[in-house]
């Protein structure tokens, strides 16, 4: 076999088909457009509704975008650590067990109210408030991964 032998498979080119060429012809004079009416005409631009209010002007105009990839945190508040005994070892495990955070996921610790004992900390985030307050009480912070 030489290159001059090799030729499309049967039925893989098909001619173009050429309308409006004359009214003798089977797609002559109107060239399958059937008669008047703006699709016989020149184009009609998509999305076009005859007139009638297109969707996307229907539709109302929301501002911004939603960041699918944003990282959510539970937040918790230092106040709410009191309730933990003095020297107690808190992580997210201990906090989702006694229901003071009930999501699945990251947990950061905010520097609302006061802290009074001293407890050894695990999140996976803290405000500097937090950790200020948490060290003033003698107790130690820990960033989990």
């Amino acid at each position: 076999m030489k290159l001059h032998h090799l030729k499309p498979a049967e039925g893989s080119k098909k001619r173009k088909i050429r309308v409006g060429r004359g009214e003798s012809g089977r797609r002559g004079k109107t060239a399958g457009r059937g008669t008047k009416g703006q699709k016989a005409r020149s184009k009609v631009r998509p999305g076009f509704e005859g007139g009638q209010m297109p969707l996307q002007r229907r539709l109302p105009k929301l501002k911004g975008f939603k960041n699918r990839n944003k990282e959510v945190f539970t937040v918790i508040n230092v106040e709410r650590l009191e309730e933990f005994d003095s020297g107690a070892t808190v992580t997210p495990e201990a906090l989702r067990e006694l229901g003071f955070i009930n999501q699945r996921g990251r947990v950061k610790v905010l520097g609302e109210g006061e802290l009074t004992k001293k407890l050894e900390v695990h999140a996976h985030a803290f405000s500097l408030g937090a950790v200020e307050k948490i060290k003033a009480a003698g107790g130690s912070v820990e960033v989990v991964d």
